[in-house]
């Protein structure tokens, strides 16, 4: 099979999954932006915290198909998915202390992130301990994607995806709208999905014949190759609380329209990513059997594929400004605020796409050290100082914004520094640490 059909056979499915859960998260963003400025704004500090939460454990996904994909490209089947049932122990393990830990703090990280006390932060704490529930199987998501990524199965994960949260999609209206639950029902339909989501994902591992047992050393290692991939992470959380935490001490019409402005970012980056996704299956699989030449290839490949798909999506939003933001609010004062951000999250789509897409490809070669490099020294130099001098100096939505382009910049032009020496390309079934 061609590169490129090897590409689209994994990213179109990959695709799927990787819209379903914003797709999910606008709708939830929509019903409950009909409650007004205030529920919305709730919606976005509790929704913010949870994502800080799961996507602060990403390499229980990215770390696990860069090992999966290694070992299955070697031809070591039992090794490979070995790999997912101890990534699959340790988010049920880390999910649950997240659980309790998240109920005991959910109320002073909804305070400092509002400013203080009120409805707003009232609201986000309702959501967030209801929703918290679901952490443990979103853990357990992230490692099922990851261990059937890596052995380049990218269909099962799309079914079980659209299969619970298009159950949920329905769940939220009628427990908002009609049952009268507001953003209870909400966190209700959002635990349904995970819930939903995880149980597919683990019927999956126990049906591949592979022991399910435990193993502690294991898992020990997994966390050691991890912590760039945690550091990373953190560095994209500190960036984007932040920017929400700066918003929501602007006013609460400025911190509704960043959530639905973010939303429509997370949900395009997360699509735009599907090239990545298949792109580190693939890389991984030929590093794992010596092909350093035809990974090379793809990664040429897989960015101007990102490239053009980024001009895409930013011409079709272009076309959309004046429409789509009133799908998730009437309320004047939030859509007032949109277009302060919109512009940029328009403008920055072709610099998301390649980025998104020589990052697939440097996770795949187990590159992570610099990935981590580059997302820290871009967090430093470029979103963090210009999102709180915004704070300072009353700039709005446009500083946050500003401090978003310069740190997708900084890391445009590190990553085509990377891809240019083709020094992560080292071959073997082991991801280098």
């Amino acid at each position: 099979m061609s590169t490129g059909r090897s590409l689209v056979r994994l990213a179109v499915p990959a695709l799927g999954v990787l819209a379903a859960e914003p797709l999910y998260v606008l709708v939830d963003t929509a019903v409950v932006g009909h409650l007004g400025a205030v529920p919305l704004a709730g919606l976005a500090l509790g929704g913010l915290v949870l994502s800080l939460v799961s996507t602060q454990l990403t390499f229980l996904a990215y770390g696990t198909t860069a090992r999966v994909a290694r070992l299955h490209g070697a031809g070591e089947r039992e090794a490979a998915i070995g790999v997912g049932v101890q990534a699959t122990w340790l988010g049920v393990l880390i999910g649950v202390m997240l659980l309790i830990a998240g109920q005991a703090l959910a109320d002073p990280v909804a305070r400092a992130l509002a400013g203080g006390p009120g409805p707003v932060a009232d609201g986000a704490v309702h959501w967030l301990r209801i929703a918290l529930f679901g952490v443990p199987f979103i853990l357990v998501t992230l490692a099922g994607n990851g261990w059937l990524r890596g052995v380049q199965d990218t269909r099962r994960p799309l079914w079980y995806v659209v299969a619970g949260n298009g159950l949920s999609a329905v769940l939220c209206p009628l427990l908002v709208h009609v049952v009268h639950l507001g953003l209870t029902g909400s966190a209700v339909a959002n635990v349904v999905a995970q819930v939903t989501v995880a149980g597919l994902f683990l019927r999956a591992l126990v049906r591949s014949g592979v022991p399910v047992r435990p193993h502690w050393a294991a898992m020990r290692a997994q966390l050691g190759m991890g912590r760039d991939l945690v550091l990373r992470s953190l560095a994209f959380q500190a960036c984007f609380v932040s920017a929400a935490s700066v918003a929501a001490r602007t006013s609460a019409a400025a911190v509704a329209a960043h959530q639905v402005v973010l939303q429509l970012w997370t949900f395009l980056a997360l699509v735009l990513d599907s090239l990545a996704i298949a792109a580190q299956a693939l890389v991984g699989a030929s590093l794992g059997s010596g092909d350093g030449v035809g990974a090379r290839a793809l990664a040429r490949r897989v960015s101007v594929y990102g490239l053009g798909f980024g001009v895409g999506t930013g011409v079709l939003f272009a076309a959309l400004a004046g429409v789509l933001p009133r799908a998730f609010t009437a309320d004047p004062g939030v859509l007032a605020q949109i277009p302060h951000a919109w512009w940029f999250f328009v403008g920055l789509q072709p610099v998301a796409g390649v980025v998104f897409a020589v990052d697939g490809v440097l996770l795949g070669a187990g590159d992570a050290a610099y990935l981590r490099t580059v997302t820290l020294v871009a967090a430093l130099v470029g979103f963090l100082p210009l999102v709180w001098v915004s704070l300072a100096l009353h700039w709005g939505l446009t500083g946050i914004w500003t401090g978003l382009a310069a740190f997708m910049v900084v890391r445009l032009a590190a990553a085509l520094a990377r891809l240019a020496t083709g020094r992560w390309a080292v071959e073997g079934s082991t991801v280098p640490v």
